[in-house]
C-alpha cells in the first residue's frame, strides 16, 4: 500500500522541492517537469514537455551527434551519470542562469535505459556573491591603497612613509588632522604593521563620555567603587596588554584624566577606580586629534607635561583640498564599495560629477566624501551618477578650473601627470622623482612603463 501511494503521489512530492526537475525519454524529449523547473527556466509545462531539451541551451550538453545503431545522441547516455556540474541555461526571457546541475539515467525493471532524469539548481546568487568578494579582493590589492587608506599624492606618500617607520617604534604617535581625514584609519595601519599586530588594538572615544565613565572605561573599576558598580570591571588598558591603545580625540580629555594617564604613561602601571593597587601595563600609546593642542596648553585646558608626553611622533594629515589629486582614486573606490554593498544597476560617475567633486573645498574631508557617495546612490536611478545626485553643495558648487577637469577624466590621468610632474622637477633622475613622489624607484620605472613616458619628449622639455 505505501508503495502504491508513493506512485500516486511522486508528483505532489516533486512539486516542493525547490531545484528544479526535468525527466526525458532516450531522444530527449522531455515528458515531465517540475514547478521549480517552470520557475527556473521562465517556461511552463505545456512549452517545454513534447519538445527536445536542447530548448534549454545548456552549454553543458554536447551538441546532437549523428545517431545511429551504437551511439547515443546525448554523452550522458554513455557515461550515466553527471555530479554537481557547473553550466548554463538560457530562460525563455533570453536570461542566463547559473547552475549546479546533477543528472542520472532511468532504467525500467529489466535494466533496460528508458530516459533520464536531471535537477537543476540555480546559483546565480552565490556566483553574484563570489564576484563581490573578488571584487572586494581586487579593492584590497589596488596599488593605490595603504593598509585600507586610499591616496596616491606626494603628501600622503610621505604620510605613508611615516606610518611604516613609526610602526616599528613603541614610542607614543599622535596623529593630527582635521576631521574626516582618517586618523583612525591611520592608527590601525600602525597597529597592523607593527610587532605588536598579533596582540589587541583597543579604541577609545575620549568625548564620548563624562570624565567619571571615562576613568572606569580607560583603568576599570572594583566592585562598590561609585554606585552601580556592582562587579569589578577590567578597563581598556588591561584589554589593550601588550597591543596598541587609541585615545581619539585626546584634546577634550578632562584635566584629571589627563594626570592620571601622564603616570600611565611615565610609570607604566594604572589603578583602577575605587582601588589603591598599582598594575603594570604594557601598552603603546597612539592619539589622535583634531583639535590645536598647544592652544589647549597655552589656555590651560591641556596639561603640557603631558602634551610633550604624547607629542614626541607626530603624524598631521593633509585635508582633502590640499590633495586633490587623490579625489577620483577616492571616488572610484567609494563608488565601487557601495555599488558592491547596494546591488545597484550604476555603471559609473559622469565626467560632470567628478568635476563637481574635484570643484568642492570639502570641510568634511575623506568622510564627507564618502557620504556623498552614499546620497548619490539614493537619488540615483539611471546609469550614471550625475552631479545632481550630490547633495546641494556639491551640486551648486562654481564652475571646475580646466585642471580639474582633466583630472575628472580618468583617475590614472592624475598618476600619470603626477609622475610627469616630479620627473620635470627632478630633472628626468627617476630615483629623485621617487623620492618627490614618495614611492620607489621601480614604481615610479613602473609607472612610466605603463603610461608610456618618454623621457626625451615628454620630461625634458
Amino acid at each position: 500500500m505505501f508503495e502504491q501511494d508513493l506512485n500516486t503521489y511522486w508528483k505532489t512530492v516533486v512539486s516542493t522541492i525547490q531545484d528544479g526537475i526535468m525527466i526525458v525519454d532516450k531522444e530527449g524529449t522531455v515528458v515531465s517537469v517540475n514547478q521549480a523547473m517552470e520557475d527556473l527556466a521562465g517556461y511552463t509545462s505545456d512549452d517545454l514537455v513534447g519538445n527536445p531539451c536542447s530548448i534549454l541551451d545548456c552549454d553543458l550538453c554536447l551538441n546532437p551527434r549523428n545517431q545511429d545503431d551504437d551511439q547515443h545522441w546525448c554523452h550522458l547516455f554513455e557515461i550515466g551519470t553527471l555530479k554537481r556540474r557547473r553550466c548554463t541555461l538560457t530562460r525563455k526571457d533570453g536570461s542566463v542562469l547559473e547552475i549546479l546541475k546533477n543528472a542520472s539515467l532511468l532504467r525500467n525493471t529489466r535494466g533496460q535505459v528508458i530516459g533520464a532524469v536531471e535537477t537543476f539548481t540555480d546559483i546565480t546568487e552565490i556566483i553574484r556573491k563570489e564576484h563581490q568578494i573578488e571584487a572586494f579582493r581586487r579593492q584590497l590589492r589596488a596599488e593605490d591603497g595603504f593598509h585600507g587608506i586610499m591616496g596616491i599624492s606626494a603628501p600622503m606618500k610621505q604620510v605613508f612613509d611615516l606610518i611604516e617607520n613609526v610602526a616599528q617604534s613603541d614610542a607614543p604617535v599622535i596623529i593630527l588632522g582635521e576631521s574626516g581625514t582618517g586618523k583612525e584609519l591611520v592608527a590601525e595601519a600602525i597597529h597592523n604593521i607593527g610587532p605588536r599586530k598579533n596582540r589587541p588594538f583597543v579604541k577609545v572615544n575620549c568625548a564620548a563620555l563624562n570624565q567619571s565613565l571615562l576613568e572606569s572605561e580607560l583603568f576599570g573599576h572594583v566592585k562598590g567603587a561609585f554606585t552601580g558598580a556592582v562587579r569589578s570591571r577590567t578597563g581598556r588598558f588591561e584589554a589593550a596588554q601588550g597591543g596598541d591603545l587609541f585615545l581619539d580625540e585626546i584634546g577634550d580629555l578632562p584635566l584629571v584624566t589627563q594626570v592620571k594617564l601622564l603616570r600611565v604613561l611615565e610609570e607604566k602601571v594604572i589603578e583602577r577606580v575605587g582601588d589603591n593597587r598599582s598594575i603594570p601595563v604594557d601598552v603603546r600609546i597612539i592619539t589622535a586629534t583634531n583639535r590645536d593642542l598647544k592652544a589647549l596648553v597655552d589656555e590651560k585646558n591641556f596639561r603640557d607635561d603631558l602634551y610633550f608626553r604624547i607629542n614626541i611622533i607626530p603624524i598631521s594629515l593633509p585635508p582633502l583640498r590640499d590633495r586633490i589629486n587623490d579625489i577620483p582614486i577616492l571616488a572610484q573606490a567609494f563608488f565601487e564599495h557601495i555599488r558592491l554593498k547596494s546591488g545597484k544597476d550604476i555603471h559609473g560617475i559622469s565626467e560632470d560629477a567628478m568635476a563637481a567633486l574635484l570643484r568642492y573645498h570639502w570641510p568634511g574631508n575623506v568622510r564627507e566624501l564618502k557620504g556623498a557617495f552614499e546620497y548619490a546612490f539614493v537619488a540615483c536611478h539611471g546609469p550614471l551618477i550625475q552631479p545632481h545626485h550630490f547633495p546641494p553643495s556639491i551640486f551648486d558648487g562654481p564652475s571646475p578650473r580646466a585642471e580639474m577637469k582633466r583630472l575628472a577624466l580618468d583617475p590614472d590621468e592624475a598618476k600619470r601627470t603626477e609622475l610627469i610632474e616630479a620627473l620635470k622637477k627632478a630633472g628626468g633622475n627617476q630615483s629623485k622623482a621617487a623620492r618627490i613622489l614618495g614611492v620607489s624607484r621601480v614604481t615610479v620605472w613602473n609607472r612610466m612603463k605603463k603610461f608610456g613616458i618618454d623621457l626625451t619628449r615628454q620630461v625634458t622639455k
